[in-house]
């Protein structure tokens, strides 16, 4: 690419001169160029130019590069990498060089760029100015950097810059992102000058905490003002009505566009469509989504996440088959659909046609997958999906480490779940209670006692689920003073008030060890009522312990709490029928008959080449079910001609073979 010719031409003329200070035009070569710079357009050009401040020995006019360095930051046509070469050969970069290249990094995807040249200006003796704080305060917020943000404040208060307007509004951005909206509101009702900026940073503040009351006072405000709101401000407001669901202050927010005449462009039609779909209103939604001219993948996202929320999975995946274009967020928010509803197997089949489709996962999917993962078993598309993570060089951040952690623990492989644990650089309270949940869940209650200790060296304050997995893994263990102990000190060294799944731990706990009457002093001192949870734990203690008394007086409370399921009753005639108390299984079996008791259906599964299946009794869906049948029937005939050994032993050698 080349200059235009008149361009060119000055150029020319500039460089075939006597003189390397004056041309025939009387104009010095470096105003020249700093004039041509101005004009720049592509990379191209600045490239033949800067080759001709080379060729004439011009790298020392400062003015003239520094005008180099601001295209290739700033400009979208320019190129932060040579930007940054220039500015490293610059024996002493001005400060209007350093901030044309940390307002670059501070927009590019190398934030911490942009802090180290703000370092570097310092340490070089040169005073940020009211250009260079507002940059490196949005690199603060990027980075979530608290500290450092506090830091840039001082410092712009000591630089007696801290009043200038560009920079209290950064301020006001970096606080609220940092969620700390008091002291976003103090430089607010500090400033002698607000701009609409600074109206919509406040605004946008209060919104991202969700605080309602105080987004919408600070509107009525600007309105008296005679101020008058943008689509940002529209935007944050309607923002806060979805977080909250609050329909009708969205729907005064929608009239006062309508009224008002407010130009509505994309942003904002999405919007409003995110209010009513997050509100419920899905007749609204679609009237706004029907409106459009033009849908976007947001649009499409909104309305599949719109009908997702309220269990409208089929309508869901309705509009999710017809976006024209999806993104990472329409998968995620479908996949996230159906965990929500239950239906795992659904949400990985969906996983696998993401991959399929070319789309690629983000730490989000990855989650979601392996919660899915975690509550079917499925050990197999977990650890797949562990490898798919390793190959692709995903960062595994606290939260992804914390979803492997608990899928391999629910499936069963409590090895590996330990050895990540064991190599998780950084640690939170989850991965502690993920870990002594997963070992109480294998009766390993002594070494989930042992990491809780660890948890209390490393200075980590438990909390309720902390001690849910504790009480637990005393009960699997049979470890009842300890168990005691725990439950003791929970509200008085913790300061944590025992909830009924404590309750139901410790029930469990002292019914298995046969401390009967004490669970029953337990439960009559709880200050709320026994749900079927903490009679379950009663009931199983009965089994174990064959008392046959309690489990009458228990029936009461089942038909007041649990008239339509079938677990504890089935459990009641078992009791009874393992004491022989037949007329007693008789009554249980006719209340379930007769009261509508519904029975679930028990669901087995299998693993084969790496595929798990699922199945009930006299299940059919499968599409070998009439041959699975015909073997179980072979199996079934050959076990009752089937000889024993005189040790009593089945000789099951012809059995392999036909398996």
């Amino acid at each position: 690419m080349y200059f235009p010719l008149k361009t060119g031409l000055v150029i020319s003329r500039l460089f075939s001169s006597h003189s390397l200070h004056t041309h025939n035009f009387k104009t010095p070569i470096h105003q020249t160029l700093h004039r041509l710079l101005e004009q720049c357009s592509s990379m191209p050009h600045l490239r033949q130019l800067h080759a001709q401040i080379i060729l004439h020995g011009l790298t020392n006019q400062n003015l003239t590069l520094g005008k180099l360095v601001s295209f290739c930051s700033v400009s979208d046509a320019g190129d932060l990498r040579y930007a940054q070469l220039v500015f490293d050969q610059v024996r002493g970069p001005n400060k209007y060089m350093y901030n044309s290249l940390i307002r670059g990094y501070s927009n590019s995807n190398d934030p911490f760029k942009a802090m180290s040249l703000y370092y570097q200006m310092i340490n070089s003796g040169l005073s940020p100015n009211e250009f260079t704080l507002p940059f490196v305060l949005k690199v603060c917020a990027a980075k979530t950097a608290y500290w450092e943000g506090v830091a840039v404040h001082c410092q712009a208060v000591k630089l007696g810059i801290g009043c200038q307007v560009c920079v209290q509004n950064a301020l006001i951005n970096v606080y609220s992102v940092f969620g700390l909206v008091h002291c976003a509101r103090n430089v607010f009702d500090e400033m002698s000058e607000r701009s609409l900026v600074s109206w919509n940073s406040m605004i946008g503040g209060y919104s991202g905490v969700g605080f309602a009351k105080e987004a919408f006072g600070l509107f009525r405000e600007i309105r008296g003002l005679g101020v008058e709101p943008d689509q940002y401000t529209l935007v944050s407001l309607l923002s806060v009505c979805s977080q909250g669901c609050d329909l009708d202050l969205g729907r005064y927010l929608h009239h006062y566009v309508v009224v008002s005449g407010m130009v509505v462009d994309q942003i904002l039609r999405n919007a409003l469509l995110d209010m009513y779909g997050k509100c419920g209103h899905l007749a609204s939604a679609q009237m706004v989504f029907h409106q459009m001219s033009y849908k976007n993948v947001v649009s499409w996202t909104s309305m599949v996440r719109a009908y997702a929320k309220h269990g409208c999975i089929e309508v869901a995946r309705m509009f999710f088959d017809q976006m024209p274009l999806k993104n990472v967020v329409s998968w995620n928010s479908l996949i996230l659909c159906y965990i929500r509803e239950g239906q795992c197997r659904e949400a990985l089949d969906l996983f696998q046609k993401m991959l399929k489709s070319g789309e690629v996962p983000d730490e989000a999917t990855v989650v979601f997958v392996l919660s899915a993962c975690s509550q079917v078993g499925d050990l197999v598309i977990g650890k797949g999906t562990h490898d798919y993570i390793s190959m692709r060089n995903i960062a595994l951040t606290v939260t992804l480490h914390n979803s492997l952690l608990d899928m391999y623990a629910k499936c069963g492989a409590v090895g590996i779940a330990m050895d990540l644990f064991n190599q998780m650089p950084e640690k939170n309270l989850v991965s502690w209670n993920i870990v002594i949940g997963a070992l109480a869940l294998h009766g390993r209650g002594s070494e989930a006692i042992r990491i809780f200790e660890q948890m209390q060296e490393g200075a980590i304050w438990p909390d309720e689920i902390t001690f849910i997995g504790l009480l637990s893994a005393c009960s699997h263990s049979g470890l009842l003073d300890l168990g005691r102990h725990y439950f003791g000190r929970m509200k008085s060294v913790y300061r944590i008030s025992p909830e009924i799944e404590h309750y139901a731990c410790m029930v469990d706990l002292l019914g298995r060890c046969g401390c009967l009457e004490e669970a029953i002093t337990l439960m009559r001192g709880m200050p709320m009522k026994p749900d079927i949870v903490v009679w379950g734990a009663m009931l199983g203690a009965c089994r174990i312990h064959g008392n046959v008394d309690l489990p009458k007086l228990i029936l009461k409370q089942l038909l007041e709490l649990e008239r339509h399921g079938s677990g504890l009753y089935v459990l009641l005639a078992n009791i009874f029928g393992e004491a022989h108390r037949w007329e007693d299984v008789k009554n249980i079996r006719k209340l379930i008959k007769d009261g509508g008791v519904i029975k679930s259906r028990a669901v087995s599964s299998i693993e084969v080449d790496g595929s798990v299946y699922e199945f009930m009794v006299d299940e059919n869906r499968h599409v070998i079910s009439s041959t699975i049948y015909s073997m179980l029937d072979q199996l079934t005939d050959h076990l009752k001609s089937i000889r024993c050994h005189p040790s009593g032993m089945f000789d099951v050698e012809e059995l392999y073979i036909m398996l």
